[in-house]
Order: C-alpha cells, then sequence, then structure tokens
C-alpha cells in the first residue's frame, strides 16, 4: 500500500467486481499511472502486480544480530568478565553457548516479524481519508476501489476524471487534499 499520505488529494472510482477492477488498474498502468491504489475485500495477486515485502530480510538480519549479541554476550559473562574453573572445563564452552544463542536468534527475528508486520502495514490506523466517503465500508464486503493519486506525475484533474469515467464505474469520489 502507498497510501501514507495523499497531499495533493486523489480520485476514487467505485467498481462492482473484481474482474472490473483489475481491468482498471492495468489499464491506468498502461497509460503510465503509477500511484494507484486499490481495496477490496478479497487479496486481487492473480492480477494487480505487487512489490515483493522487505519484512523477510528485517526478520533475517534481526534474527542474526539476536544470535550474535546472545552469543557475544555469554561469552562476555563466562570468559572475559568472571570465567570459573568448574572441573577442567573451558570457560569457551560452545556447545553450552548454542541454546541460549538459538533462543535469543528466534526471539529477536520474532520480535521484528511481529513488530515489522505493524509498521509495514502501518497498523492501528485509527483513521483515513477515504474512511469518510459513503459507502466506503463496503469495501470489506462486496465493493472495490481503485484510488488515483493526484501527485502521480500523468494525472491531470480533467484527464484522470475522465479516463476514470471511461471504465464506467458505479460512482467517482474526489478527495480534497490533506491540510
Amino acid at each position: 500500500m502507498r497510501d501514507r499520505t495523499w497531499s495533493a488529494g486523489a480520485y476514487m472510482a467505485e467498481f462492482g467486481s473484481a474482474r472490473e477492477l483489475i481491468a482498471a488498474v492495468r489499464s491506468f498502468s498502461d497509460r503510465g499511472y503509477t500511484l494507484l491504489e486499490t481495496y477490496s475485500p478479497v487479496p486481487l495477486s492473480p492480477g494487480i502486480p505487487r512489490r515483493r515485502s522487505r519484512l523477510p530480510v528485517v526478520v533475517f538480519v534481526v534474527g542474526l544480530i539476536g544470535g550474535v549479541l546472545s552469543y557475544a554476550i555469554q561469552w562476555f559473562a563466562n570468559v572475559y568478565s568472571y570465567p570459573l574453573d568448574i572441573g577442567g572445563r573451558p570457560a569457551h564452552a560452545i556447545p553450552a553457548f548454542l541454546i541460549p544463542t538459538f533462543e535469543g536468534t528466534v526471539l529477536a527475528a520474532s520480535l521484528a516479524a511481529f513488530i515489522g508486520f505493524f509498521v509495514i502495514a502501518r497498523l492501528p490506523q485509527p483513521w483515513h481519508p477515504v474512511f469518510e466517503i459513503d459507502g466506503f465500508e463496503r469495501a470489506t464486503v462486496d465493493r472495490y476501489w481503485l484510488a488515483v493519486d493526484a501527485s502521480d506525475p500523468r494525472c491531470a484533474p480533467d484527464r484522470t476524471v475522465r479516463e476514470l469515467s471511461a471504465l464506467a464505474p458505479l460512482r467517482l469520489v474526489q478527495l480534497e487534499p490533506e491540510q
């Protein structure tokens, strides 16, 4: 999703089916629009191209950092800060460090996944400009919406409205710029 701010406003069209929305997205993408947003009650991944999420990379890197950090804490505590000679065992006993290192890795990665999901999904989001549109709540039931950001380089008010109207949507709505 790209709808963080619509500083220039947006043009929204409501469609009655997923097929119409997919056709509209393809049509606008072919015309050179890049700042498009869709709202639908079901995922439309086969028809709408999506960017890959960066979340798996972030989870991997944070998990790796968590594993290295947990191993370093154990090494510092057992080898450098307070070494104990118990039964002739070495202070730097790698097998003894593996289980806590694994747990530190899993903990860091799971926290990164949990927090990263909320950051990427921009949740919680108690208010958004589209929530002010009468009937927009049906986007979670049986309606499909296409939003064109007015700051898109290809967007011109008269041309964009004319191109949206040519797709025969159920209705067109113009969102005013955010203050």
